[in-house]
Parts: C-alpha cells; sequence; structure tokens
C-alpha cells in the first residue's frame, strides 16, 4: 500500500498503480485472447445498446403514454441489485473464477432478451413483464460488472491493462455510436420484438468467446478466501486510500448522478421536441461519437490526468445547461458529442486510474463499491429525474444532472486543492493581471488575463 502522507494526485502515480503509456492505440489487440474478448465484449455492447434504445421505447410509447415515471422505475429496477449485492457481488469476483462468474451472467441475461422479444412477438407483454425482466437483467449484471472489470487485468496483463480499459471503452461507445440508431431503424420496421433477439444473439457471442479462451495464457490474480475476501476488508482498504475515495466520488457524480440520457434524451426527444423513434436513436448515436473520440484519445495516450477529468465535468455541465434550455432539436442533437465526450474522459480517466492504482486481489470488491456508487443509487435517482419529466418539465430532466454534476465538480476540485495545499490569488500590481496559482508558498503557474 502506498503512503497515505503522500499528495493525492501524486499517490496515484506510484506503487502498484503506475500508470504507462503502451505501445500504440491497439497495443493490446496484439494478444490472442484479448482479441477474441474483445470481439465477444463488442458484440456484448452492441446488443445492449440496441436493448436499451428498445426497452425505453417500448416503455414510453407502447406500453404507456408516453410515463417517464415507468421509465425511471424501469431504471430503477434494472440498478436496484446492485445495491442489494454490495456484500457479496465484489467478493465473488476475488474469490472465485472470473470467466465462471462472466458466462453464468451471459446466459442469465441472454434468456431473459430471448424472453422480452418472444412476449412481444406474441403480443402477451405487460409492464409488469419489462419490470421483472428488468430486475432480473440487474441480478446478472451486478455480479457481472466486478468481476468484468477485474478479469481484463488477467486477460492482457499489467502492463497493457491502462490501454485495454480504454479500448473496452472504444468498444462500448463505439456500440453506443451504431447501436440506438440501429435500433430506431429496426423499431421503424418491424417494432420493437427484433432489437432484443439481436441483444440474445449478443450475449452468446460473449459466452463463445469467454469459453475460447485459452487458459494457459491468463494472469489470474491470487485468490481471496476466509475474511481477506469480505467486502469489510475491501472498505478498510479504501479507508486508508483518499486518492480511490476521490476517483470513486467523481464515478457517483458522473456515472451516478449525471448519467440519466436514457430517461432524459426519452424525454425531450418526445415531449419537447415531438420527435420519434428514428431522432431518438440519433442522440445515442451522436452521444457515442463524442465518447468514442474520448475512448480513443485515452487509448493513444494511456488514459487521461486529473486535470481532463475535472473538465470533463465542467464541459458537461456547461453543454448540458445548453442543451436544456435549447430551443431547436439540431442544437440539443449536435451538443450530445461534446456532452459524451465529456462523460467518457472523466469516467474512463478515473476508472482506469482506479484499477491501475489497486492491488490485483482487491480489484473485484474495489471495483463493485465503484459500481455501487456508478449504478447502486439508480434505483433512488431514476425515480426522481422520471418524476421531474412528467412533473415539472422535460428540461428538468437534464437540468438534474447539472446541478448534481455542477456541484460534485467544484467540492471534488476544492478538495484536491486543499490536500495539495493550491491556492490561487489575482496578481493587478504586476502590469497585465494574472492569476497565480501558488503551491504551499511558491508560485507554480501564471496565467494572464487579458483586461
Amino acid at each position: 500500500m502506498t503512503g497515505e502522507r503522500l499528495p493525492l494526485l501524486k499517490r496515484l502515480r506510484t506503487g502498484v498503480g503506475r500508470m504507462t503509456a503502451t505501445d500504440g492505440v491497439l497495443s493490446s489487440l496484439g494478444i490472442p485472447n484479448y482479441r477474441k474478448y474483445f470481439i465477444g465484449v463488442t458484440a456484448s455492447n452492441i446488443g445492449t445498446w440496441m436493448a436499451r434504445t428498445g426497452q425505453s421505447w417500448l416503455v414510453l410509447m407502447v406500453l404507456t403514454d408516453r410515463s417517464a415515471t415507468a421509465l425511471g422505475y424501469v431504471n430503477a429496477l434494472m440498478f436496484l441489485p446492485t445495491l442489494l449485492t454490495v456484500p457479496i457481488a465484489g467478493t465473488f469476483a476475488d474469490r472465485f473464477p472470473k470467466r465462471r462468474i462472466l458466462l453464468l451472467a451471459q446466459v442469465v441475461m441472454g434468456i431473459d432478451a430471448l424472453l422480452l422479444a418472444t412476449l412481444q412477438l406474441t403480443g402477451h407483454i405487460e409492464l409488469w413483464h419489462v419490470y421483472l425482466i428488468a430486475f432480473i437483467d440487474g441480478t446478472a449484471g451486478s455480479f457481472d460488472s466486478p468481476a468484468r472489470a477485474a478479469f481484463v487485468s488477467e486477460v492482457v496483463g499489467n502492463k497493457h491493462l491502462p490501454n485495454a480499459i480504454s479500448l473496452n471503452s472504444a468498444s462500448w461507445n463505439s456500440a453506443r455510436l451504431f447501436g440506438p440508431g440501429v435500433a430506431g431503424l429496426l423499431i421503424l420496421a418491424f417494432g420493437t420484438w427484433p432489437v432484443f433477439f439481436v441483444d440474445a444473439a449478443s450475449f452468446a457471442t460473449m459466452a463463445i468467446a469467454l469459453i475460447t479462451l485459452k487458459r494457459e495464457l491468463l494472469h489470474p490474480a491470487p485468490t481471496q478466501t476466509g475474511k481477506r475476501a469480505g467486502l469489510l476488508e475491501g472498505l478498510r482498504y479504501l479507508k486508508h486510500r483518499s486518492d480511490l475515495m476521490v476517483l470513486i466520488a467523481i464515478g457517483a457524480a458522473v456515472g451516478g448522478l449525471g448519467f440519466n440520457f436514457t430517461i432524459s434524451n426519452a424525454v425531450m426527444a418526445t415531449q419537447e421536441y415531438g420527435r420519434g423513434a428514428g431522432e431518438y436513436g440519433i442522440l445515442g448515436t451522436l452521444m457515442g461519437l463524442g465518447a468514442l473520440a474520448a475512448a480513443i484519445i485515452s487509448a493513444k495516450t494511456g488514459g487521461f490526468r486529473m486535470r481532463y477529468i475535472l473538465g470533463g465535468m465542467v464541459v458537461y455541465t456547461v453543454c448540458s445547461l445548453a442543451a436544456a434550455y435549447s430551443p431547436y432539436f439540431n442544437l440539443f442533437a449536435l451538443l450530445q458529442v461534446p456532452i459524451g465526450l465529456a462523460v467518457v474522459a472523466s469516467l474512463l480517466g478515473a476508472n482506469s486510474m482506479l484499477q491501475t492504482a489497486t492491488l490485483p486481489q482487491m480489484r473485484g470488491r474495489v471495483m463493485m463499491i465503484w459500481g455501487v456508487m456508478m449504478t447502486g443509487i439508480t434505483p433512488v435517482v431514476s425515480p426522481v429525474v422520471g418524476w421531474l419529466g412528467d412533473h415539472v418539465s422535460p428540461n428538468s430532466t437534464v437540468l438534474f444532472g447539472v446541478v448534481a454534476v455542477g456541484l460534485s465538480a467544484i467540492i471534488i476540485t476544492s478538495v484536491i486543492m486543499n490536500n495539495h495545499h493550491i491556492k490561487v490569488r489575482l496578481i493587478t500590481t504586476e502590469g497585465m493581471p494574472r492569476v497565480r496559482l501558488l503551491y504551499g508558498d511558491a508560485p507554480t503557474l501564471d496565467v494572464n488575463i487579458r483586461r
């Protein structure tokens, strides 16, 4: 464990968590096992984004009369299991083979997708079916998420981990780029049921990729047993790693409080601008374009520094505020590009720092806590955002994230500045005004301000 007396940011660059840039944007794809894994993950991601789009449209436009509240309940039920399984899901990832956990999760989620598609195709679908399947999916996902996050290091090893994390994000956001648009076209042509058949096929692809990985080329982390594998041990570890707690706070702010696009984009597209499935799908595609750009930059540079992570939170706040009050759909849509870039820059940077700075045998539990702060609060946040959309205004679903992320950025920046003893001074007595940043008692940077 690194020294607690070191400043927050320096601790993230020392010890086991040293972040290093790898040789090239696609360096991890030179590893045979990772190539298979990447193909499976990409297929699964495309299916997931298509299913999210289809599920939102099914609830909002087919099973209800544009009820944002019902959509909020679906999201809440999907992420409630993450909160309920906190004591065991991360521990499972550190105690049992991660590949086995992932395989079981793919089977459960694939069956759910087939069931949902069949219910729609036969005309027997009801809202409670969607609620129940969302909860079952969320339960499987709550075990899948920490195991998947920790399994990447076993596939590529620590040297290529930052690059692999960035490529996984590129895969996720490429899927976000294409998935919603393809889903929108399928919905326009056939309805929502084909979307869920594609989702089921994507889980099968991921399962095949996991089965075909060569065991002898993996880098398994030390297995934890007994009390040392428990959640309390993970919490004690974090208690002495305030640097990791800052990163988890960023995940909670951006991912937990600010990532409400499934509700906000659906409500804004249909209620504020009166648009249909095609335009709603385009919003996800444009956001994916910005997110993909952030993931590619991260893969090329070896990860984002803290200044860019915090800068992403500021860009999210400003662009989302502009989007909330945009009188034109086209402007609202274009603003999704910088919003997507900002969100992924913040989350990917924090995620990469968190994984590389965490001991391998603790990674499953730490990533479980990260997941809880990212999605575990969704059961509370989503119904609130949905209620705001129904009872206040459509743009209030966007403003919720503006306030939450904006305030969080101010608080987290203040904590870091206080920890590093950074002070800001406006100097006006030496010619052109300058903002002077002081680290302790020594000036570190002057920024000129034009009169």
